[in-house]
């Protein structure tokens, strides 16, 4: 049974091919700048060479059109016919305060995932139009929506309202929702495991290092605290993204600046966080080769980024009353040893403990970091959003038959 699991942003479509009698991933790939003259697309078939090449694609249709011709190509498609794909899940960003899980997609179900739009307008957007788009060419079949925001549901009130006149929760729906759930759920998952725990027993804070970054506290395998709020612009200093700022700011650069609130908006979000402290990159790899050459800017970007992700796992040690593990994961999380270690230096008191050699050693591989005595584990878990999507889509897909 093939499952296809789909991200589509403003102008990609991310795609994933699923064989899930072994829950192997057969074939992933990207088409890029979809309505550009530059379009062009990354096809790799597990074990084989990626097959890149420029291609035509003005929307999102087909894009898609070309992901299906992709997948069933005679020289390097791994399917005969479309018509072996038995469902399609579809990464869904913003699913507001309805959706606390992934939901088969219907007509009313594509009706609130345009209401989520001013939540979302850089996110849920294309999301839509993948949807509409397998309607299209894949009519009839079995269409998923996993929510970024579901796993998040779980949060408390206290935890979610903002200190703002209640009225305007009630009115445009501004509270703190989370992101990166899928990540956050499948890291989870996969700790429990490897902890050999139940997840139910576990309380774990779970650390998505990437250009986009977030913390999620977990109790029991429910979402309790999360970094990211009412958009993926809150939390932690990211690549591009300024994360905690004094909302003060906001008005005392309009006023001193003479811009825009559009073009401030591009500034927190395109032009902060770690680009725009250092003045140099938002790759952390780059970052840290500036550093290693003596670039102070680029030290301070990186010292700026790890000292917030320490404040927030102490925080969520608070909330949590403790923890059984911390998890890295994403881009940074997963490969880069010398953020693990600043983020966790000198918090031996609140039981974390590096094992130096091992976190030199595990880079893109799972594994545990943490000395062999420290109460609180560190792990570094590999995320695997699309496998997530794949099975949440399977289990719906199973039942609903």
């Amino acid at each position: 049974m093939y499952i296809l699991v789909l991200n589509c942003g403003s102008s990609s479509v991310k795609y994933s091919l699923f064989e899930m009698k072994n829950q192997q991933c057969l074939v992933k790939g990207i088409v890029e700048c979809i309505g550009l003259p530059e379009a062009y697309f990354h096809h790799r078939v597990a074990g084989e060479e990626e097959k890149q090449e420029p291609c035509k694609a003005e929307n999102h249709q087909e894009a898609i059109k070309l992901i299906l011709d992709n997948l069933t190509n005679q020289d390097y498609g791994v399917i005969k016919n479309t018509s072996e794909i038995a469902a399609v899940g579809h990464r869904v960003v913003h699913g507001g305060e309805k959706f606390s899980q992934p939901v088969a997609i219907t007509a009313e179900v594509i009706d609130d995932i345009r209401e989520c739009f001013s939540l979302a307008p850089l996110h849920n957007p294309p999301n839509y139009q993948g949807i509409e788009a397998v309607n299209k060419l894949l009519p009839g079949v079995l269409q998923v929506a996993v929510f970024d925001t579901a796993f998040h549901q779980t949060i408390p009130p206290a935890a979610y309202i903002y200190g703002l006149p209640y009225a305007i929760y009630q009115k445009y729906n501004i509270r703190r929702y989370g992101f990166h759930g899928s990540s956050h759920q499948y890291v989870a998952t996969r700790a429990a495991e490897i902890l050999n725990r139940p997840l139910t027993e576990l309380r774990l804070i779970t650390c998505h290092l990437g250009n986009g970054s977030s913390i999620t506290a977990i109790a029991g395998g429910k979402s309790v605290d999360t970094s990211m709020g009412f958009t993926p612009l809150e939390g932690l200093v990211m690549g591009t993204r300024c994360g905690d700022i004094d909302p003060a700011i906001i008005p005392h650069i309009l006023r001193y600046e003479h811009i825009s609130p559009d073009a401030l908006y591009d500034l927190l979000n395109k032009k902060s966080g770690v680009l725009g402290i250092s003045g140099i990159s938002n790759d952390m790899r780059a970052l840290l080769k500036a550093e290693s050459s003596g670039n102070s800017r680029a030290k301070l970007a990186i010292d700026v980024f790890c000292y917030r992700i320490k404040k927030y796992i102490g925080s969520y040690l608070a909330v949590l009353n403790g923890a059984e593990a911390i998890v890295f994961t994403a881009g940074i999380g997963e490969n880069s040893p010398t953020v693990r270690e600043r983020s966790c230096r000198d918090m031996e008191n609140l039981g974390i403990v590096l094992d130096k050699e091992k976190n030199l050693n595990t880079i893109a591989r799972e594994g545990i970091i943490s000395h062999e005595n420290s109460p609180i584990k560190v792990l570094v878990i590999p995320t695997n959003e699309e496998l997530l999507i794949a099975s949440e889509t399977y289990k719906i897909l199973t039942n609903k038959n």
